[in-house]
C-alpha cells in the first residue's frame, strides 16, 4: 500500500511540472496572456510590449536569468499597473 501511495504522489509531482518544460517560455506565455487582461494603453502599452520583447531577446541570447526577471516584471506591470524599481 505505501509504494502504491508513493507512486502515486511521484506520478501527479511529475505531472505537476509536465506543463512547463521551459519557464521562460511559459513565462512569455503568462505575459502574452497578461496583454488580454490589462487595464493599460497608450505607452504604458508599449513600455510593456518593449519589456517582453526584451525578456525574448534575452532568452534568444542564451540569457535565461535576466529574461525570466524581465518578463515576471512586465507580467506585474500589466496586471498591476505598476513596476518595481
Amino acid at each position: 500500500m505505501k509504494k502504491l501511495i508513493l507512486s502515486a504522489l511521484l506520478c501527479i509531482n511529475s505531472l505537476a511540472f509536465a506543463h512547463c518544460s521551459n519557464p521562460v517560455v511559459c513565462e512569455m506565455k503568462y505575459v502574452d496572456q497578461a496583454f488580454t487582461k490589462t487595464a493599460l494603453t497608450g505607452e504604458a502599452l508599449d513600455k510593456a510590449r518593449a519589456m517582453r520583447e526584451e525578456g525574448e531577446k534575452l532568452y534568444k541570447d542564451g540569457n535565461e536569468d535576466d529574461a525570466i526577471k524581465v518578463l515576471k516584471k512586465a507580467k506585474k506591470y500589466l496586471l498591476e499597473g505598476k513596476l518595481d524599481s
